[in-house]
């Protein structure tokens, strides 16, 4: 499902392939359902019955359960792509390798018309190369003209909201916590980059190595703010906490 941690958190080359492969349990996991294929198990092909080891079970699995993983991220929401209608429509034509006369030709317009596409979706892909090596490299601490704060790694959609310099973080736990950082809360933020840093400082609530059920995270959440479920939402969709399917139990991610 869109919006997932597991998602957020993948790499673009896992992005790209559909799926991650979680360490831990030694199990291939699809970016897009969820489905898993462990490590190390023998799997019936779903095309012509051959059997499969895990790794390649699950590519073909992207590709028969979900048209490949090009065809997904396309038709993603443009919140999530960036893209218009006709750059999507237009990308889905390069991908046939269609001339720019021919892609003229279907939607209606002139092949300078489609060059133009091509040449600002160039650029498009060298701005994301660019940015995502900036935040790579706050990441990384290796910006020293300023000191950012570091997020986790359930970090989602990482963008221009994550470049928080300690300076803005004092200024707004200040603003937001009136009578410290240990008391309650005086509001919850609107604005997507103090709700960061808010839920941040939340968080050190919490221990990261224990697994919580709904009413503990209730319970510390209720000491933080009068909204205590506005508040364990935001720390799930934000990635900073995650719970199992059936909400049982809760747990951080760090």
């Amino acid at each position: 499902m869109i919006g997932t941690e597991l998602l957020w958190s993948a790499s673009v080359e896992e992005l790209s392939k559909g799926y991650v492969l979680d360490k831990e349990k030694d199990e291939f996991i699809c970016l897009v359902c969820g489905e898993y294929f462990e490590d190390g198990v023998i799997y019936p092909s779903t095309l012509n019955g051959i059997y499969l080891e895990a790794k390649k079970a699950i590519s073909q699995h992207v590709e028969v359960a979900h048209q490949s993983m090009f065809s997904y991220l396309l038709g993603l929401d443009k919140r999530y792509t960036g893209l218009s209608d006709i750059q999507k429509e237009i990308l889905h034509h390069f991908a046939q390798d269609f001339s720019d006369k021919e892609i003229a030709q279907k939607l209606g317009g002139s092949p300078s018309t489609i060059r133009n596409h091509r040449f600002k979706l160039k650029e498009k892909e060298k701005h994301a190369k660019v940015f995502l090596a900036i935040m790579k490299l706050l990441e990384q601490g290796k910006v020293k003209d300023q000191e950012f704060v570091s997020f986790h790694k359930g970090a989602k959609m990482v963008d221009e909201r994550y470049a928080i310099t300690e300076e803005e973080r004092t200024k707004v736990l200040t603003t937001y916590f009136k009578f410290g950082v240990d008391g309650p809360l005086d509001t919850f933020p609107s604005k997507e980059k103090r709700k960061l840093i808010v839920l941040q400082q939340i968080l050190k609530r919490f221990d990261v190595t224990k697994k919580y059920t709904e009413k503990e995270i209730n319970d510390v959440l209720k000491t933080v703010f009068h909204d205590y479920v506005t508040l364990r939402r935001y720390l799930i969709e934000y990635g900073f906490m995650d719970r199992n399917r059936d909400g049982s139990t809760y747990w951080i991610l760090t």
